[in-house]
């Protein structure tokens, strides 16, 4: 198995994972926040897509979804268009409404790009340095292991909150 197969295979698991969790889930369910503080299951969605967004269109040199195919515009979050959900306050995960469907057009958006310029990459690629503000320095492998980990820990946690009975219509 060659580095890229690998990666293709980990990131469809996270859009397997997300298609599996909005799956049943509506309008309502998908902004209940368990104990009234945690993160919604359509924060946590947001913000896995925008994290994998923003971290593989910076290192394929690419323009994030979000803003190319306007869905910055069509979710029309009352938040900046830059805005990636890092250090969001209470009223900030209660700002991020959107119905499924919504939620899952975007990050299929999203894994499109992402699997488009994982098929371009050699084992080579990997070692490329895109950070260096790091020691030491980020290479593109470790960037995509990093978001891939994010990504993972947030479709889980969407997972775990529709298992409370959250999700549930």
């Amino acid at each position: 198995m060659q580095s890229k197969e690998l990666l293709l295979d980990t990131f469809g698991r996270i859009r397997e994972t997300v298609e599996e969790t909005l799956d049943g889930v509506d309008a309502v369910a998908l902004v209940r926040r368990p104990a009234g503080t945690g993160n919604s299951i359509a924060w946590l969605i947001w913000h896995l897509g925008r994290v994998e967004d923003v971290q593989v269109a910076e290192v394929a040199g690419l323009e994030e979804v979000w803003t190319a195919q306007d869905f910055s515009g069509r979710f029309g979050l009352a938040l900046p268009v830059s805005d990636t959900g890092y250090g969001h306050s209470s009223a900030e995960v209660d700002a991020v409404r959107a119905e499924s469907a919504d939620l899952l057009a975007y990050y299929d958006a999203v894994h499109r790009q992402t699997i488009e310029f994982l098929r371009s990459l050699t084992d080579e690629d990997l070692d490329r340095v895109v950070d260096t503000n790091w020691d030491p320095p980020v290479t593109l492998g470790v960037r995509l292991v990093s978001t891939f980990a994010d990504c993972l820990q947030h479709v889980g946690q969407a997972a775990y909150v529709k298992g409370l009975g959250y999700g549930h219509k």
